[in-house]
């Protein structure tokens, strides 16, 4: 159909011929969705629907409109079992971000793309870049961290790396969706410029770079009105000022409204036609709705298919590459795992000195941890650890003790559970090195009670740290843990949850065949109370109402303001070598920096340097904010000179009364180093304000 013309003037043509009913039938999911997930199944599945579709839009079959069939794919395509189906269990969206490696984004959502087409799928719900706000979020591991530059750069590459494959993109929970609890009734109140600083930001760079199809929007309030309901997020900030050209859709039953909806911009109901069915095509046939406002709402859809290639390009299936999946959640994982600490050098792992070395708790004889909800890919074979209720914590097929065994041959490598902390210490005493893992199960739809590990484990690695002073913890996790056992632990890695291949690469790591390269995304605070808001918002609030108070002041920037020490600063960590700088320059304008690092140890190593800026007093801004970053692959020994663009936009403000992006004239200090903590380096130049 009209192949040399745009994917909009494709999109014309066919709205051009389409009925009023036709239209309705676009803007919203079949109903079959609802009822099969909650009703038991209660209305008969499209024969057309490929099974274990998270969301369903049919087509029009007289025009040639192909159906859209949507899965949740934050960290690979998900509800597989239902048709005994494969697909890669990667590891979590914040083990990415950790990599903090654009290229890897991309691959990560190339695979992401091609699994979900060879299942028959053609749109993506995943692309979750609501930041690290409130550490307890229950999703924070479906997330890329607290910095929206960082998180929105990540986002925006894997989602070109997606929709590379031939499928819609999809980035969500647009906005200001960072807590679960109360999700679906709480009103988040913040000022117009801190949203457009942090979270907006992070949207905006994401739809910059990416160009995505679609944006969900969220089930929460924003300054009063929910956010599928507000055209000042919607239209005046998504679709003018972003310049978004794709469709609004809902988060599953976030909508509220009829007329109210769609004339703010939302132009797709899921998982039904509650309100975007017969109660729309009334408003429309009334003219509380214009039927310029459906017609652009189905012209957006439209665009989306033919931008994709849905209409060129008819589905088919295939089995998916297992082999090159598995490759690639090992890779991912190894560049996503964070040494936190190595005192000592007790890491890497030397077998040649090793008789024996035992692993307590977390199921490592079996598996590694997997977060919970609508991003859970299904395991090969199931969960390894059995799951007595559907909310129980899932574990991935991959054995740290098998992983570890294999790869010390003429070691003893034993395991014992931990339910026994007592027990736990007599087998960490007898052993040459003691190996404890701290899981903290975390999904979406519930927050964490506490940033502490659950179940006692806390008193657990203490009792082994006591016992045996060559203690190695390890941590899977969806974002920070509280650690009063740290000062007592002399090494600390963190796994978040690392996928199918996740036990494969904590061993190559441990015996440094893997030299650790990741960094923190996220601040590793030393207590709730160092949080901006120490107790969640509770749930017995009639009115709930969450106030961002502290505005600009997310993660490092909050901590850093109020003179806090973290556990564990943004940016951070370690490696099996370390690097020094030096000759730092910073062009004149701030349109660049330059610097050279070195690897000063005596084993390879990569190093992530990191760029942060101090604004003029006059800006009103927190201490400094992270600008740029890059990745450098070192030999011993060798020094490289890294030259990186500073994007204009990351050193503004937001003009609330001008509307616009300024930069404030003044001095800029620019900071160089291993972390937001560590930046040995600093040179000045002054802009003028524009």
């Amino acid at each position: 159909m009209a192949l040399g013309l745009t994917p909009d003037a494709r999109a014309a043509l066919v709205l051009g011929e389409m009925t009023l009913d036709e239209k309705i039938a676009m803007v919203h999911g079949a109903e079959w969705e609802h009822n099969i997930w909650v009703n038991g199944g209660a209305k008969p599945v499209p024969t057309e629907m490929v099974s274990g579709a998270a969301g369903y839009v049919p087509g029009v079959k007289r025009l040639g409109v192909p159906a859209i069939q949507m899965v949740d794919a934050a960290l690979g395509v998900t509800r597989g079992g239902y048709a005994g189906r494969y697909s890669t269990v990667l590891p979590s969206a914040i083990s990415g971000a950790a990599g903090w490696d654009a290229r890897m984004s991309y691959e990560y959502g190339a695979l992401v793309g091609r699994e979900l087409k060879d299942a028959g799928f053609n749109m993506s719900l995943g692309g979750g870049v609501n930041l690290d706000r409130e550490p307890r979020n229950g999703r924070n591991f479906e997330y890329k961290g607290e910095d929206p530059i960082l998180a929105g750069t990540l986002v925006g590459a894997e989602i070109r790396g997606l929709q590379a494959q031939g499928v819609i993109g999809d980035i969500k929970h647009f906005a200001a969706n960072d807590q679960e609890t109360l999700r679906t009734s709480v009103n988040v109140v913040i000022d117009e410029r801190s949203m457009r600083e942090t979270e907006l930001l992070a949207f905006e760079i994401g739809i910059r770079d990416a160009r995505p199809s679609a944006v969900m929007c969220s089930y929460n309030k924003v300054n009063g009105p929910w956010a599928c309901d507000s055209p000042h997020l919607l239209t005046d900030v998504l679709k003018k000022d972003f310049g978004f050209e794709g469709f609004v859709l809902s988060d599953w039953k976030a909508t509220h409204s009829t007329a109210v909806a769609a004339n703010a911009g939302l132009d797709m109901e899921m998982p039904d036609g509650g309100h975007f069915g017969a109660p729309l095509k009334a408003a429309v046939e009334g003219g509380t709705v214009p039927a310029a406002r459906l017609d652009d709402m189905v012209r957006r859809i439209l665009r989306a298919e033919f931008t994709a290639g849905l209409f060129d390009h008819a589905a088919a299936p295939r089995v998916t590459d297992v082999f090159a999946g598995l490759a690639f959640a090992q890779r991912a994982a190894e560049q996503g795992t964070v040494l936190l600490k190595n005192d000592g050098g007790l890491l890497p792992l030397q077998p040649a000195k090793l008789r024996s070395v035992v692993l307590i708790g977390g199921h490592a004889d079996v598996g590694v941890l997997a977060g919970g909800g609508s991003a859970l890919v299904d395991p090969p074979g199931g969960s390894a650890v059995p799951t007595p209720t559907p909310r129980s914590p899932v574990y991935d097929p991959s054995s740290p003790l098998l992983a570890l065994w294999e790869r010390m041959p003429g070691v003893d490598v034993r395991y014992v559970s931990g339910d026994d902390p007592a027990a736990a210490a007599v087998a960490a005493r007898a052993a040459d090195l003691a190996i404890v893992f701290g899981v903290q199960p975390s999904r979406e739809d519930t927050d964490l009670t506490s940033l502490a590990l659950p179940d006692g484990q806390d008193a657990l690695i203490a009792a082994v740290a006591a016992a045996n002073p060559h203690t190695v913890v390890v941590l899977e996790t969806g974002g920070a843990a509280t650690m009063p056992w740290v000062a007592k632990t002399p090494a600390i890695l963190e796994i978040w949850y690392p996928g199918i291949r996740g036990a494969e690469a904590l061993a190559q790591v441990l015996l440094g065949k893997v030299n650790p390269a990741g960094k923190l995304p996220i601040t590793f605070p030393r207590s709730e109370a160092d949080l901006p808001r120490p107790v969640l918002t509770s749930l017995t609030d009639k009115s709930p109402v969450v106030t961002y108070n502290e505005g600009l002041r997310i993660g490092y920037k909050w901590y850093e303001a109020e003179g806090k020490t973290p556990l564990f600063p943004f940016g951070h960590g370690l490696s099996y070598t370390h690097f020094t700088y030096s000759g730092l320059h910073v062009d004149p304008r701030g349109a660049s920096v330059a610097f050279d690092v070195r690897n000063a140890g005596k084993v390879d190593g990569a190093e992530i340097s990191q760029v942060y800026v101090s604004l003029p007093a006059d800006a009103g801004e927190p201490p400094k904010r992270l600008v740029a970053w890059a990745k450098t692959q070192l030999a011993a020994g060798e020094t490289k000179h890294v030259e990186l663009p500073i994007d204009p936009l990351y050193l503004s403000i937001f003009d609330v009364a001008a509307k616009r992006w300024r930069t404030v004239g003044g001095k800029y200090v620019f900071r160089v180093g291993g972390s937001s903590a560590d930046t040995p380096l600093n040179a000045t130049a002054t802009l003028a304000a524009k």
